[in-house]
């Protein structure tokens, strides 16, 4: 199957097909998600939380993200994969913001970034697309503002829509090559993605944006506790896992395992 490229997704939208994207943190998940057809593969600041322990996305570092990126790149042969800029790695504006990037970019071979903000992180976007770095943009609901939006809310509801509308133009001007639009009303997505000449992402946005992400570990019932509104499981394994783990552990207190088949002469 022919590599993803960030034009690939622009190509997708003028045919009226859908694309799927996942998270991914690690090497197996990315050759397994990477072989399954994701088209692409965000190495997101969910891994704060999810890999690393954290309360939130904000304390995960530049080097964390270049590290988890690494073995992603290099298991994915097919989608394109995106790396999420941590919090504090470009608010400071386009210098700052292009530095990351290249780091980001030299240091783990993804090919594109991803920042969140509309207006706000203009200057940060054109920077990084001048220096031809691919730059994937997030609006609505962005995880590293949630203290400033006071918690997780739906973005875009009455006088926000306009807001979020100068929002998606202001970061498809700067040179985005997409935009993720995260908890927004669905009529709302629907019609920003008519509207706009790049593609949406959509994540808790509706079914009429171009392309649909979730965390995978919510999306295939691996994340504990209650799912959020907009993910559906397709899965159930953590209690797969949790049941292959209890049967390990029985067996080897029973001294079935290892059996004969399982030892060497």
């Amino acid at each position: 199957m022919a590599k993803v490229r960030a034009t690939t997704l622009a190509e997708f939208k003028q045919r009226g097909e859908k694309f799927t994207a996942l998270t991914s943190y690690d090497a197996i998940t990315s050759a397994i998600f990477d072989q399954a057809g994701i088209d692409v593969l965000l190495v997101g600041d969910s891994a704060a939380d999810t890999v690393l322990g954290q309360d939130s996305t904000l304390a995960v570092t530049v080097d964390e993200m270049i590290m988890l990126a690494r073995p992603v790149a290099k298991s994915a042969h097919r989608a394109l994969v995106v790396v999420d800029m941590p919090f504090g790695s470009y608010e400071l504006g386009g210098e700052q913001a292009l530095e990351n990037a290249l780091k980001i970019i030299k240091l783990s071979a993804a090919e594109a970034v991803k920042l969140e903000g509309g207006t706000k992180s203009v200057e940060q976007i054109r920077r990084i697309v001048e220096a031809g770095i691919p730059v994937m943009a997030h609006i609505g609901f962005t995880p590293q503002s949630v203290n400033s939006l006071g918690g997780f809310k739906v973005q875009g509801r009455g006088e926000g829509a306009a807001k979020l509308r100068e929002d998606a133009l202001a970061v498809q001007a700067a040179g985005a090559f997409a935009v993720v639009l995260e908890m927004v009303p669905a009529d709302l997505a629907a019609e920003i993605t008519k509207e706009l000449q790049i593609p949406t992402v959509g994540i808790g946005a509706g079914p009429d944006t171009d392309g649909q992400i979730l965390v995978w570990t919510d999306m295939s019932g691996f994340s504990d506790g209650r799912p959020k509104k907009f993910v559906k499981q397709f899965g159930d394994l953590r209690n797969q896992l949790t049941q292959s783990v209890v049967s390990y552990r029985e067996e080897v207190k029973a001294k079935q395992f290892p059996a004969p088949e399982n030892s060497f002469e």
